[in-house]
């Protein structure tokens, strides 16, 4: 494929990927554009819908944006039922509105698989974008929900969830990142990512590899979902989780220092709609904890960025 000519405006593209893409509009305005889609991995139509919207707009938070409207993204069997797709719509449709946006319309496709999300269409002041590559050494790092959604949704795939654990996996996935990022603008931060398909350790290890840093994780820090221990602890396997253990599991990106497999596991777990990774310098430490009382948001500190090699140490 021949190289393409980027404009000046796009200030953050495929050349210093982060999040979404930036296009510079004025001096002081930024559109930011993602999106996002993938298989439900609830049983509940509305509950998925609303799953989908907050995790495609979750890149528009983890840049520090605010989102305007989006466009649905959906393949529907031939043969199942459009009232289930309706609700999928209407969950996304609530969701989006509870972030102060529309859903200006969309494509809907036949395929075998039902899959559905969102493509995102934000704002954001391009001197106070959050970005994977603005760490530094000495910040702390924040995680602003707890991880275990790959794990306790695939135990739901097999039947093996109870109903009140499915239900805390549900109210954490579809609850926005958007106050946890206008704390952190607040507070005037400048580095952070969402914790999505690659886990907590592989999005650590791009924001360690993007801003030449190291990271170290204090494992007994990081929250965990209800249930999610005792699920990892059964062994459970699936393909994101593998994919995650042969890419970043290796000692080099991530290393696990007397980290028992249990924890191992959950920091490798893939997340959908999972909180923010936060970076906060210790002379904006006490603003960002007003911010976030502020707002409503409970961040959890998990570890420090070192200088040295970009990598991960996650220790106990």
């Amino acid at each position: 494929m021949r190289a393409q000519k980027t404009p000046a405006e796009l200030i953050v593209g495929l050349d210093v990927a982060d999040d979404a893409a930036v296009y510079l509009v004025g001096r002081d305005l930024a559109i930011v554009e993602t999106l996002d889609f993938f298989p439900p991995i609830v049983d509940d139509a509305y509950a998925s819908g609303a799953i989908g919207a907050a995790n495609a707009m979750s890149d528009v938070y983890a840049m520090g944006g605010e989102v305007l409207f989006a466009l649905n993204i959906a393949a529907w069997p031939e043969d199942a039922p459009l009232a289930q797709l309706e609700r999928v719509f209407q969950g996304a449709v609530d969701k989006v509105a509870e972030a102060g946006g529309a859903i200006a319309g969309g494509h809907t496709v036949i395929d075998r698989e039902p899959k559905y999300g969102l493509a995102v269409t934000g704002r954001v002041h391009p001197d106070r974008m959050l970005l994977k590559s603005n760490l530094r050494a000495g910040d702390a790092l924040w995680l602003t929900k707890p991880i275990g959604t790959g794990v306790l949704t695939t135990a739901h795939k097999n039947g093996e969830l109870d109903a009140a654990d499915l239900a805390s996996a549900i109210a954490s996935m579809v609850t926005l990142n958007r106050a946890a990022a206008q704390a952190a603008v607040d507070a005037e931060l400048h580095a952070a990512t969402d914790i999505t398909g690659f886990g907590l350790a592989g999005h650590a290890y791009e924001m360690a590899e993007r801003s030449s840093v190291g990271i170290r994780i204090r494992a007994s820090l990081v929250p965990l979902l209800p249930g999610a221990r005792r699920h990892a602890e059964t062994g459970i396997s699936f393909g994101g989780l593998e994919r995650n253990r042969s890419y970043f599991d290796d000692g080099a990106k991530v290393r696990f220092d007397g980290v028992d497999d249990v924890i191992r596991t959950l920091i490798l777990d893939p997340q959908t709609s999972g909180g923010l990774l936060v970076g906060v310098p210790t002379a904006h430490a006490e603003a960002w904890e007003r911010a976030s009382a502020a707002r409503g948001v409970m961040p959890t500190q998990i570890g420090e960025v070192l200088a040295g090699d970009a990598g991960v140490q996650v220790v106990r």
